[in-house]
């Protein structure tokens, strides 16, 4: 069987508030295969973002291992985990990130200037850009994009510099029905048409059942698969 493309074993972060130690996860294992579409899903304060940061490089945890794409993030310091979110990485969150000042295309282009890439997007990417549908918007700053339309910009950002995994945090968040829908085929579109890795945090079930897989998760842990 081939190694997976995210491996968990015995994760646990806690936190201390005052004298008090709150668990935020309590022992997960999890593999994700290459290509996978899966959704972790649970209710606010069961440990869900602070598996996706964890696995992002954006916090350590307190005990366990993490290997993303090969790497174990418990050996990567903080350049390490640098290199890791810029090349191997990609996140989509709640709020789109968007710069204002900047057109969807600048947004899009500032992530890959970050990268150290230059010269124009590859013809593949701009056919991305009609997959996501947003290639008819890319000179529109974001205060003239619908909230469906920024997050696809905001999905392209992610994905510009060709990441192994997408990290999706409750990505239909700010979003109405019919944009979170949309949305949602994207992401589904992008796994099955392109073999994108995607793991998705969301509290939604509606939007769970996109994925190929959910894992539920309450109080740290992960009850079911």
């Amino acid at each position: 069987m081939a190694e997976p493309i995210i491996r968990i074993r015995d994760l646990c972060k806690i936190y201390r508030l005052g004298d008090v130690d709150v668990h935020a996860l309590r022992g997960v294992s999890l593999d994700v295969p290459k290509g996978e579409f899966l959704a972790i899903a649970g209710p606010s304060g069961s440990g869900k973002s602070t598996l996706f940061h964890i696995l992002g490089g954006l916090t350590q945890p307190t005990s366990g291992s993490v290997v993303v794409d090969g790497e174990d993030l418990a050996q990567l310091g903080d350049t390490g985990r640098t290199r890791l979110r810029r090349n191997k990485v990609g996140f989509v969150f709640q709020r789109y990130n968007l710069l204002p000042t900047l057109t969807a295309l600048g947004n899009i282009e500032i992530a890959r200037y970050i990268s150290g890439h230059k010269g124009p997007l590859e013809k593949g990417f701009l056919e991305l850009l009609k997959l996501l549908k947003i290639d008819g918007r890319l000179d529109h700053k974001p205060r003239a994009l619908s909230g469906g339309e920024q997050q696809r910009v905001a999905i392209a950002r992610a994905l510009v510099n060709h990441p192994a995994i997408l990290l999706a945090d409750e990505p239909t968040g700010n979003l109405d029905t019919e944009n979170a829908l949309a949305v949602l085929d994207v992401l589904r579109d992008l796994n099955r048409r392109l073999g994108q890795t995607i793991l998705m945090i969301t509290h939604n079930p509606e939007a769970a059942a996109y994925a190929d897989r959910i894992a539920h998760m309450r109080d740290g842990r992960i009850l079911e698969d």
